[in-house]
């Protein structure tokens, strides 16, 4: 309890700066954008409450008297992101043009912090960020007949989709990083070696539409196609859903 009554306190009113063991100048800003630049350059297991003093010219003993753990170093790191989103988009006749946007800021800041996607969303940091980030996506819904609870749910469909899209699409860029070739290049190296093993008249569905995606795609998985596509979809159910009302 006390440690998440000190989460709560520092997401919401920053200490002062008299406490004792506290570098002058230094302020829990830039504790936190210290840390989100390193997450940024590097992921997020190169943060840790060491290696953020090291990068802020402070031994880590300073650093505890901002912050009190990792755990609450990722919560400040997530709030400030939330809390730096744009706001707009709020209006419009149309719901899914509202929701489509919501989709396109999470995506956005996902693409600019890849490392965010990372984090769970079952305890998200509640701060005036995420409060504030949540009242503006809800007005997404207003006026589609969906209650409260259902407002909340569809929200939260629409984000985990976002969410993972985001995840599947940095997990593509890490393989062509790590592999040094494009999806194309590892199409045209394995396939020959393929059609030496593979049997295409046991599994012709799958050579057929196989065939046609890639040719169509230029890959087996494209993100932006698989997010596109998959946008549509969530507000084709969430339509449905809507049309009940």
């Amino acid at each position: 309890m006390a440690e998440a009554r000190r989460t709560i306190d520092l997401l919401w009113l920053e200490e002062p700066q008299s406490r004792r063991g506290r570098k002058k100048g230094l302020t829990l800003t830039r504790v936190v954008d210290a840390a989100i630049a390193l997450a940024d350059a590097e992921g997020l297991d190169a943060v840790s409450m060491r290696r953020v003093a090291q990068e802020l010219g402070v031994v880590p003993m300073t650093l505890y008297t901002y912050v009190p753990d990792k755990a609450a170093l990722l919560d400040l790191m997530l709030d400030a992101l939330y809390l730096r989103m744009p706001r707009e988009g709020e209006g419009g006749h149309d719901w899914r043009d509202r929701v489509r946007t919501v989709a396109e800021q999470n995506r956005a800041l996902y693409e600019a912090h890849p490392w965010a996607a990372e984090l769970p969303v079952n305890r998200p940091p509640l701060g005036p960020g995420l409060m504030a980030k949540y009242d503006h996506e809800l007005r997404a819904f207003e006026g589609t007949g969906l209650d409260d609870v259902e407002m909340d749910a569809a929200l939260t469909y629409v984000l985990g989709f976002v969410q993972h899209a985001a995840r599947a699409s940095a997990a593509a860029r890490a393989s062509v990083a790590r592999s040094g070739q494009t999806d194309q290049q590892w199409w045209e190296e394995s396939g020959p070696l393929l059609e030496k093993v593979f049997d295409r008249h046991r599994f012709p569905l799958a050579v057929r539409v196989g065939e046609a995606a890639g040719a169509e795609l230029g890959a087996a998985f494209n993100a932006e196609h698989a997010y596109a596509f998959g946008l549509e979809r969530v507000l084709d159910g969430l339509g449905a859903l809507i049309a009940r009302q």
